[in-house]
């Protein structure tokens, strides 16, 4: 409680007293709320990739692996792909739009479908979405590690993993931080100089490795593929920070030795700057969001971190009733559920579901991939691109109906730019106004077909996407916004009135081919 002479402090006393007194109940909150309800809950490491634990801040990204001996982060930073910019346009697809809409219209659907086959594709099919590293943390000694839990707090964005070696109990915290923009881990024990581990890291890209100052910097740059030449420049800086011990060095490795807590700060950035410019200083970047976060004290960066997160996930709650089976690991919960009684669980998958496109859509950043933001391969299922022709939007459904309408933005994003790029590809192959683009793209703004015409020939993603633009208008009444994108959706209508054809038995306007 404030003492009497509180109102004859300075202001600067004040402050920091209420500082104080707002920390300490948020914390109080945190240790109220601290139950299973909202919670993916675990009793073993994860055995592969599938089963490891996703955290992100809409930028960076990490899966968490919380195997005791051998820690490992799986990395992505959201703007690491292959190759460059540029476009797939074909302008020679266009002199068989005609034969091919002819073929149609005479019921000749086979012949149709091998001429577009055979004559309608792309220069390239898109660039996969590719990862940064793995950042492993070896603690020598913990293989028979007992009474192990790892779980997911999505109501907090908070991974942990706990566990007891030799009757000692140690604890490790992971945040994506979206305050600070880095990610941070925190590795504590319950007995003094009890932490020693190796830090390293490594990447399936090209790339070098520099420790000096304490610190390790992993520069590299993404792949080629299809031709064109991987130019994203990027940078992962990792710099742990001890209280007790001490730290050695050698090329590759950072040694902890006997600390009383690590916090591991991973900073990562690239040189891209949009679709059509890479001129960014990757190193540059990463330092500065680097040196700021290390600055702050690892609880002000946890709870500015919650704090930001929960004013997104705390606008909708859900109660359908909860059961004992609460109290079970997750994996027993679903094996369970189609034969118990566990209404919770639908909840939880419900949240899960809001965690991870806060996770992966932060406003200013790019948007959810085929995969939100997480990716272990250099060439990930379907590039882990946009897939326009549902995947993109289904990422966005729950934007605007569970109260998360600011997410949607980097959407938007990906639209405009669309409208942009999607002009030459109306042009070239359509000879029509406006813009369009087809099933897939990627962060380089591609808009020409991708894959055989089967999949690829369907150049109606511009007339969906856009209707992403419609609803946030009906859930927001934004008049500006509607002002805003007017354009973007004057010119996916464009495009249509040019290109529709007259259907020779009904006389209807169709789209064709498509």
């Amino acid at each position: 409680m404030p003492d009497a002479n509180f109102n004859q402090k300075s202001d600067s006393d004040k402050f920091s007293f209420l500082a104080f007194l707002f920390m300490f109940m948020i914390m109080n909150c945190h240790a109220q709320e601290n139950d299973n309800s909202l919670k993916l809950r675990y009793d073993k490491p994860a055995s592969s990739w599938n089963e490891a634990l996703p955290i992100g801040n809409g930028r960076l990204g990490a899966m968490i692996f919380g195997t005791p001996e051998q820690e490992r982060l799986q990395l992505n930073e959201e703007t690491v792909w292959a190759g460059a910019p540029h476009s797939n346009v074909n302008p020679e697809c266009s002199e068989y739009i005609p034969e091919i809409r002819k073929l149609i219209f005479e019921g000749k659907y086979q012949e149709a479908q091998e001429l577009a086959n055979n004559k309608i594709y792309s220069v390239q099919n898109g660039m996969p979405y590719q990862p940064v590293g793995d950042l492993y943390i070896r603690f020598p000694g913990h293989e028979k590690a007992e009474a192990y839990h790892r779980e997911l707090d999505i109501q907090h964005a908070v991974s942990s993993v706990s566990y007891v070696m030799d009757g000692v109990k140690f604890k490790r915290e992971y945040f994506s931080s979206f305050t600070d923009q880095v990610i941070i881990v925190r590795i504590t024990a319950d007995k003094p100089k009890m932490i020693t581990c190796d830090v390293s890291i490594e990447s399936p890209q090209k790339h070098n490795i520099k420790i000096e100052n304490g610190m390790i910097r992993l520069s590299g740059i993404s792949g080629s593929h299809e031709g064109i030449e991987g130019k994203v420049k990027f940078c992962a800086d990792v710099k742990p920070v001890i209280q007790g011990g001490n730290i050695q060095t050698n090329d590759t490795t950072i040694s902890v030795n006997a600390a009383d807590t690590l916090t591991i700060y991973i900073s990562m950035a690239s040189n891209f700057v949009n679709y059509d410019d890479i001129s960014g200083n990757a190193e540059r970047k990463a330092d500065i969001y680097l040196q700021n976060a290390i600055a702050k004290d690892y609880t002000s960066c946890l709870l500015n971190h919650i704090a930001y997160y929960r004013k997104y996930f705390d606008r909708v709650k859900l109660d359908l009733g909860t059961t004992d089976s609460v109290k079970n690991p997750t994996e027993t919960r679903i094996i369970q559920f189609a034969e118990g009684n566990d209404p919770q669980l639908a909840t939880l998958y419900f949240q899960y579901g809001r965690y991870l496109l806060i996770s992966s859509s932060k406003p200013g950043c790019q948007p959810a991939n085929l995969q939100g933001i997480w990716n272990g391969k250099m060439n990930p299922p379907w590039d882990c691109k946009y897939t326009l022709n549902i995947n993109t939007e289904m990422n966005y459904w729950p934007a605007e109906v569970t109260n998360l309408s600011e997410l949607h933005e980097p959407l938007f994003g990906l639209i405009r730019d669309l409208s942009v790029t999607g002009q030459e590809c109306a042009q070239k192959i359509y000879h029509a106004r406006g813009w369009v683009s087809h099933h897939n793209t990627d962060i380089w703004r591609i808009t020409g077909p991708v894959d055989r015409a089967f999949y690829g020939l369907w150049p109606m993603s511009g007339a969906w996407l856009t209707q992403h633009l419609w609803y946030h208008y009906l859930y927001t009444g934004d008049t500006e916004f509607l002002k805003k994108y007017y354009p973007v959706m004057k010119g996916a209508a464009e495009y249509f009135v040019d290109v529709l054809q007259v259907e020779p038995e009904h006389h209807w306007l169709v789209v064709c081919p498509s």
